[in-house]
């Protein structure tokens, strides 16, 4: 009887959707702000993890995805970026507003970030024609594997800031400024 109770429980908390899914285990969101020049910019996308995976270079995960080279920088949803202000991204205007988040990662070791126009779909949605630009990205190597994705935005005085992707064994950042 105690073994039959702690079933229905279970099911009773799966089916009413108190427990998280396991996509959503595996790659939970995540939110990155700050204020820089006064100006807030944030990104929200969803963290998966390396778990013993290949992630970039040749057979590697994001090979796979159907819009290779390029990456929704994240993973679930498309990584959504918004900005307060005005920005020069690595000498790229963009408006205030909304925008989407890709990466060209044709090769693993020069990254481009796309800012694209189109906002709310699917990750796995991309429409090359909606891009406002692309940008080259500084890459590095971290000290040790990055095993969740994660995003940071910097205050790097005055009016200027720097967007870092760390994952797997790939650092990538782009300056900006905000106008």
């Amino acid at each position: 009887m105690k073994s039959l109770l702690t079933f229905t429980a279970a099911a009773l908390l799966f089916s009413s959707g108190i427990t998280t899914g396991v996509a959503s285990a595996q790659s939970p969101a995540a939110t990155e702000t700050a204020t820089i020049g006064g100006k807030t910019i944030t990104i929200k996308y969803a963290a998966p993890a390396v778990r013993g995976r290949k992630i970039f270079g040749d057979g590697n995960l994001i090979s796979h995805d159907p819009n290779y080279p390029i990456w929704r920088a994240g993973a679930n949803s498309a990584t959504a970026f918004h900005t307060d202000a005005d920005l020069d991204v690595a000498g790229l205007a963009v408006p205030k507003g909304d925008y989407t988040l890709y990466i060209n990662t044709k090769d693993p070791d020069h990254w481009e970030l796309i800012i694209n126009k189109q906002t709310g779909q699917w990750g796995l949605t991309y429409q090359p024609g909606q891009d406002l630009g692309r940008v080259k990205m500084n890459m590095s190597k971290p000290p040790a594997t990055v095993e969740n994705l994660k995003y940071t935005l910097s205050d790097e005085g005055g009016k200027k800031g720097k967007l870092q992707l760390a994952w797997e064994s790939h650092v990538a950042s782009v300056p900006f400024t905000v106008k």
